[in-house]
């Protein structure tokens, strides 16, 4: 189950285990960001570089899957950072496994606004 895999990769992530963090990513693994194409990379060394500066400038991260639902080789996750060089970031993440190794992640991740963060466009509306 995929699933299974993504779940080992956010305990390494959560203990901070560059090795056990890389050992999730097959060799032609292609981390993609279709919203900020400048940020996609490949391989897991590269997952390893970034994950090892993540480490570095935000020792207390913590990165957690709220809701996933598994398509075929895909898992749909719900992801939530916390204490990510003084953010939180939540969005999705699409996940995909073969041969008990992640291939490629489509990241859909954004810094959380506070509630009381300007709005592009115009005015909130009024809550009740």
């Amino acid at each position: 189950m995929s699933t299974s895999l993504v779940e080992r990769l956010i305990s390494a992530l959560n203990e901070h285990d560059l090795d056990a963090v890389a050992a999730c990513f097959g060799p032609d693994f292609s981390g993609e960001w279709p919203a900020h194409p400048g940020r996609s990379f490949t391989g897991p060394e590269q997952v390893r570089r970034n994950w090892d500066m993540i480490f570095r400038m935000s020792p207390g991260i913590t990165v957690a899957m709220t809701e996933a639902v598994e398509v075929g080789d895909d898992v749909w996750g719900e992801w939530h950072y916390t204490q990510a060089a003084g953010q939180e970031l939540r969005g999705v993440i699409v996940i995909t496994v073969r041969d008990g190794l992640i291939r490629r992640s489509r990241f859909y991740m954004e810094p959380v606004d506070s509630a009381d963060a300007a709005v592009p466009g115009g005015p909130r509306l009024a809550r009740d």
